[in-house]
This record gives C-alpha cells, structure tokens and sequence, in this order.
C-alpha cells in the first residue's frame, strides 16, 4: 500500500498543500469544491493507495492551507492553478493526466478540458460542477440557518463550539444522508473553519465567484474524453445541469450516482474510485 505523502508545493505562483500518491498507472489529478480542501478526497486516496495507484490532491488557492487569493476574477487564478498542476504531476509521472474535481473543481476540470489540446491532459471527470445552471449552491449555503447563525452572532465564537456548527451545516448541505457522514470527514471539513471571520471570507470569495459562473464555459472546445459523475441526490447543484454536457460533447460518459448527495467522493468512494481508475486506463483519443 503507498504511503500519502503531505508536503507543500508552488504553481502558478501559489503555495499550497498536497495529498500525494507516488504509485503506478496514469496520474490522477484532484481538485475540491468551494470552501473544501484536498482532505476530501482522502476516502478516494486510500483506496488508490491501496491499488498503488498514482494521485496528487491540492488545495485550491484561497481555501485549505493555500495561500490566499490576489485581487480582480477569481476563475482565472482557478485556471492558471490547475494548468500549472498539471503540468507538474504530468512531467513527475511522465504521462499524460487525468483530471477530476468536485463541484468547484469540477468546473474547473470541464475548463481545463477546453484546453486539451495545448495540455498534457488525458480526460476529465468533473464531479457534479458548479456553473451549468444558474448557480444555486451559494443561496443555499448563505440561507442555510446555521450559517447565518454563525454570522449574525454578535460575540466571537471559540473554535471548539464554532467547529460543530459548521460542521452540522456540511452534513445538511453536501450529503444525501447527513447522520452517516463520517466524523472524520466532517472534523477535516471544519479545520478549515475554525472562525467566524474565515466563514466570512469564504463567503465574500464566494460572491466574487458568482458572477464569473455565468457563461463560464465553452463546451465545444472540449477535446478530450470526459466521465461525467454526479449524485441525484445532490441539493447544491441539481444534476440537470448534466444535459448541457452531454448534448455539447454527446460522446460524454454520464454516470448518475442513486442516493448520493453533493460530494459522491465522500458518499460513494467506492464507485468514484472504480469510474476513476477504468476511465483513466481505458485507451482514449482525442478529439479532431
């Protein structure tokens, strides 16, 4: 079984955290969602580990233990980021890579997928991505009761009592069956979040986001395979938004994924790894 190796790393001019697998097989490239870090997908890298696959999860810069982000449009960063990445993880394995990210991260790929043909990128798997449709994942976060219980207080919160109520939030919001959340999966959610003013920050960086999501992508110049994954249980962003892919890029593999919520690499890592590590050796051409 490899060993996760945690250390830091620079691109694109980003200082940042990463979760790394030095195993076999085509490269495997993950990004998180909004206000998330690396850590969720820690349940996909201990199965990969155990396949001695290779993998390398980042931290976005501006969430996890990134560093912050610059001033002006923020999906650009996002995007300069994850070219940097991978190039990087392509030039350490000496292949091609494949690029999955969750909601965020997931937007992010199906981005980077536009450019495929100016990248060392052998297929995206955007992983219920944020963008497709008007962007109803940060309403539901903001009107969510426990977040705005936590804004609205008028007396600073100590983390150890913080934490917890953060916590319940992710449970709600990213899962289809909130109590069977795994504790250390919600505890690695909340170390990110240990202050009211940190809660704030994410919010501010997600209202900088939002207008930047409205026509974010060109789908028609996707040219490398793409897996579609997404839980139709998913209350952050509906799984409809799937048509917009698959009637663009209609060879698209589309996995619906039953009684999974927002984060299929938390609730369903079994099948997440499975799609992942198929889609990455299966022999794919580009696209003319």
């Amino acid at each position: 079984m490899q060993p996760l190796i945690e250390h830091r790393v620079e691109l694109a001019g980003f200082s940042t955290r990463a979760l790394e697998l030095e195993g076999d097989g085509p490269p495997l490239l993950l990004l998180h969602g909004f206000a998330d870090s690396a850590d969720t997908w820690r349940r996909v890298l201990d199965r990969l580990a155990r396949q001695d696959r290779r993998a390398l999860a980042l931290d976005l810069p501006g969430f996890g233990a990134a560093d912050r982000l610059t001033p002006g449009p923020v999906l650009p960063q996002w995007d300069a980021f994850a070219r940097a990445a991978i190039e990087h993880l392509a030039d350490e394995a000496g292949a091609e890579v494949v690029l999955s990210g969750n909601s965020l991260g997931g937007c992010i790929s199906l981005r980077a997928g536009e450019h495929a043909h100016e990248l060392p990128l052998k297929g995206v798997v955007p992983v219920a991505p944020a963008g497709l449709d008007m962007p109803a994942w940060f309403a539901v976060i903001e009107r969510d009761p426990l977040v705005r219980f936590v804004l609205s207080t008028p007396v600073p919160l100590p983390s150890r009592v913080l934490r917890p109520i953060v916590g319940e939030a992710y449970r709600q919001l990213a899962f289809a069956q909130p109590r069977k959340a795994a504790g250390e999966v919600v505890r690695a959610f909340t170390e990110h979040h240990r202050t009211k003013e940190s809660v704030q920050s994410f919010l501010d960086t997600g209202r900088r986001l939002l207008p930047e999501l409205n026509g974010c992508f060109a789908l028609d110049q996707v040219t490398c395979p793409v897996l579609l994954v997404w839980g139709d249980r998913d209350r952050m962003v509906t799984h409809r938004g799937a048509r917009h892919v698959v009637e663009a890029l209609p060879e698209t593999t589309y996995e619906l994924l039953e009684g999974v919520g927002h984060c299929p690499q938390v609730e369903a890592a079994d099948r997440v790894t499975r799609l992942l590590t198929e889609f990455a050796a299966a022999p794919q051409q580009r696209a003319a």
